[in-house]
């Protein structure tokens, strides 16, 4: 199954990420996000009732939408998650714990990780893949140079990828990015556009079938 998710989320190339939307419209967000194309939905839990909404959003889109669980510090909330439904955690962090556990329960565990060290450390330990993070301040071209010496390990990027970067990070050799904000943008639900949000997704989705092969071996 790690294989197989991993390969999943290399071919829709995206994960989109929910922080912070307002109570009651997990929803109406992953309906618009579906629409628009996207597999892969992370639930932050950071949000305000975000375990229910994982397990109400598995029920409700688990044969269309991978839900998984993000912004996971600690073992404590990687059970949680776990227990919640969610499919795979994802960290901004590198905790041990969280990725044994993880690997023990048939879950994907994908730490955060910004150094060669903390990388090299984490697919050491069984990660199938790692969150290069924060991407966006380190600059697109840092996943380049970053891939030169580690191009075995299968890299996803998160913060600040928009769609006037996500090509040229992909074609760095990224196996997918996480899209917060710049996707899922948390004013336009609170006004209810979500024909929008689905438009956006769209063009993101177009974006990534625009991307051509890449190595990642």
């Amino acid at each position: 199954m790690e294989k197989g998710l991993v390969s999943l989320l290399e071919e829709e190339k995206m994960v989109a990420i929910i922080r912070g939307i307002p109570s009651g419209s997990g929803e109406q967000t992953a309906k618009a996000l579906l629409a628009g194309g996207i597999s892969f939905l992370e639930v932050t839990l950071n949000t305000d009732g975000a375990l229910p909404m994982i397990n109400e959003l598995k029920g409700k889109f688990g044969d269309q939408l991978r839900i998984g669980a993000g912004t996971v510090l600690n073992l404590q909330m990687a059970k949680e998650a776990v227990q919640a439904g969610a499919e795979y955690i994802v960290s901004p962090n590198l905790d041990e714990e969280v990725l044994t556990y993880g690997l023990g329960q048939d879950v994907e565990v994908w730490p955060g990780t910004l150094t060669p060290t903390e990388i090299v450390r984490a697919y050491a330990l069984g990660a199938s893949a790692v969150k290069v993070f924060p991407i966006g301040s380190m600059g697109m071209k840092y996943i380049k140079d970053i891939r030169g010496p580690l191009p075995h390990i299968p890299m996803m990027v998160t913060g600040g990828v928009n769609l006037d970067n996500m090509k040229e990070v992909l074609g760095y050799g990224a196996i997918a990015v996480g899209l917060g904000g710049n996707l899922v943008n948390n004013r336009l639900i609170q006004k209810g556009d979500f024909e929008q949000i689905t438009q956006m997704a769209s063009a993101y989705t177009k974006l990534a079938k625009e991307v051509e092969a890449y190595a990642t071996k």
